[in-house]
């Protein structure tokens, strides 16, 4: 029974762990604009803040793209963890654990699910699954 569910609770993780990250990254694309990111990067003294800006702005979009698909996941997850770890010390480590006084824990959450996504396989109709069934001789 658990073989069988296991793969449609990853999709469904994926999904919903990709739209955080793409929403997150849409926000800095049009509602703060990348000249608004840019500055608050900067105010908040994340280094190169006219690189890291766009740089994290493409990496929470095509990152949360790539989760929804389950493309590259083991990259993606990786790299988005590293991401939210940079939220952590930049942004949210200084507030303490709690959410309510803009601290970690919701970042943390969503570092160890990208990270636990990445590795999983990603269930049900991820990409990198049927990449590598088609790869496969015979397959």
């Amino acid at each position: 029974m658990l073989a069988r569910i296991r793969p449609v609770a990853l999709l469904i993780g994926r999904v919903g762990i990709g739209i955080i990250f793409l929403v997150h990254g849409w926000q800095k694309l049009t509602t703060m604009g990348l000249s608004g990111t840019t500055a608050f990067f900067e105010q908040i003294g994340i280094p190169l803040p006219g690189l890291a800006a766009p740089a994290v702005t493409v990496l929470e979009l095509a990152g949360g793209a790539a989760l929804i698909l389950g493309a590259a996941l083991p990259v993606v997850g990786t790299l988005l963890a590293l991401d939210m770890l940079g939220a952590i010390a930049f942004v949210h480590g200084g507030n303490g654990f709690t959410v309510d006084k803009g601290g970690y824990e919701f970042v943390l959450a969503l570092a160890v699910a990208a990270l636990a996504i990445g590795f999983s396989g990603g269930g049900t109709l991820a990409l990198d699954a049927l990449w590598q069934r088609r790869g496969r001789p015979g397959a």
